[in-house]
C-alpha cells in the first residue's frame, strides 16, 4: 500500500471519484465532506493508533476553509503532507496554501496520474499515533469575563460618563454602540467576586442604566471539536482579536439569538467567518456575542448578519455599530 490519505471535499461526486481513483493506485483512503467530520476522523484515527500519510482538502467547504483546517493541522502535525486543491484557484490562494510546509496545491479539474504526481513530490510524513492526554481546563480560564450593556441616561453628560467607564478597573474593553444600548463594556477578574464588584461599581455610576451582564461561557462542543478551536485560536484568531481595532474600515458587534440545542453547528459557522475577530458564549448557551471588522457600504447589511439569518438554529441577529470616541 502506498499511503494512507483523507480527503476532505464537499462535492460527493469529486470525494468518490477520488476515493476510486486512488483506490486504483493502491493508497488507502478515507474522505470527509466537510472539515468537522474531518476533524473527528483525525482525533478517532490517532486514538485507535491509526496514521495518515496525506491530507487532501479542497478550499471552498460549507463549515471551515480548507486553508483554515490547513493552518490548524499543520500546527498539530507539522510533517504532514497536505495537497490542496481548488476548481477557484487564484495566484493569492496558491501562495497561502505553498507557504504551509510540505504543502502542495493542483487546480482541478484534474486526472488521478496528476494527482498522485502531486502527492509523490510531497515530503513523506504522516500524522501522530500518539492519543493526548486529557487536558483538564485548570488554566484554561485564568480569568472570568462578562459583558455588560448600558442605557446613558444623562446625555448632557454622556462623554463624561464614558470617560468614566473606559477607565474602570476591570474594564478590558469599552466601546460606544448604535442600537438597542449606548455602551458595551467586557470586563475581567480572577474570580466570581471580582466581576461582582465590577458589576456594582458600574451599577453605582450616575446617569446610566445597566441593562445586562452576562458572564462569557465555555461553548459546549465535542472535545476534538473544541481542542480544533482551540488551536485555531491560538494560531490565528488571537492575531486578529489584538489587532482587530487597528483594522480601517467598520466595526459592529453583534448579537446572536439562538437554539441551544445547535450551538456546535452555530457556533462553529461563526468562529471561522473571516470578519469575525471574536465570538463568545453567554446566557446558558442561547446568545453568541461576536465583534466584526469589514469596510462594507454605509447602511448595508455585513454579509456575516446575512449568512447567519440563513443558519438552522439562529432565531435573530442585532448589530450594534461602534462609535469611535477614543482613539487607542
Amino acid at each position: 500500500m502506498k499511503g494512507r490519505v483523507l480527503i476532505i471535499d464537499d462535492e460527493a461526486e469529486i470525494r468518490r471519484n477520488l476515493t476510486f481513483g486512488l483506490t486504483q493506485e493502491d493508497y488507502s483512503v478515507v474522505s470527509c465532506p466537510d472539515g468537522i467530520s474531518a476533524v473527528h476522523e483525525l482525533n478517532q484515527s490517532r486514538n485507535k493508533g491509526i496514521a495518515y500519510d496525506y491530507l487532501i482538502t479542497d478550499i471552498f467547504m460549507p463549515d471551515i476553509d480548507g486553508l483554515k483546517i490547513l493552518k490548524v493541522i499543520k500546527n498539530q502535525y507539522p510533517d504532514l503532507p497536505v495537497l490542496v486543491i481548488t476548481g477557484f484557484g487564484d495566484e493569492r490562494l496558491m501562495m497561502t496554501a505553498l507557504a504551509e510546509h510540505n504543502t502542495g496545491f493542483l487546480n482541478k479539474p484534474f486526472e488521478i496520474p496528476e494527482l498522485v504526481e502531486a502527492l509523490d513530490e510531497l515530503t513523506p510524513g504522516k500524522t501522530s499515533t500518539d492519543s493526548e492526554k486529557e487536558e483538564t481546563d485548570d488554566g484554561m480560564r485564568e480569568s472570568i469575563s462578562a459583558y455588560l450593556t448600558i442605557k446613558i441616561t444623562d446625555s448632557e453628560n454622556s462623554m463624561e460618563i464614558f470617560d468614566k467607564l473606559y477607565s474602570m478597573p476591570g474594564i478590558q474593553s469599552c466601546d460606544a454602540v448604535r442600537g438597542d444600548f449606548d455602551v458595551i463594556l467586557l470586563a475581567q477578574a480572577e474570580s466570581d467576586a471580582g466581576i461582582q464588584k465590577v458589576f456594582s461599581d458600574v451599577k453605582a455610576i450616575e446617569g446610566i442604566k445597566l441593562l445586562s451582564m452576562s458572564q462569557v461561557e465555555r461553548p459546549k462542543l465535542d472535545r476534538d471539536v473544541d481542542q480544533f478551536i482551540d488551536t485555531y485560536q491560538k494560531a490565528v484568531k488571537q492575531e486578529a482579536r489584538t489587532g482587530a481595532r487597528r483594522q480601517p474600515g467598520t466595526m459592529s458587534y453583534i448579537i446572536v439569538d439562538i437554539d441551544p440545542d445547535s450551538i456546535q453547528q452555530i457556533f462553529t459557522t461563526v468562529f471561522f467567518i473571516d470578519e469575525v475577530v471574536v465570538c463568545d458564549v453567554i446566557e446558558d448557551g442561547t446568545k453568541l456575542v461576536g465583534m466584526i471588522t469589514g469596510s462594507g457600504a454605509v447602511g448595508k447589511t455585513p454579509r456575516v448578519i446575512e449568512k447567519l439569518s440563513q443558519v438552522d438554529g439562529v432565531l435573530r441577529v442585532r448589530e450594534a455599530k461602534v462609535i469611535k470616541l477614543i482613539d487607542d
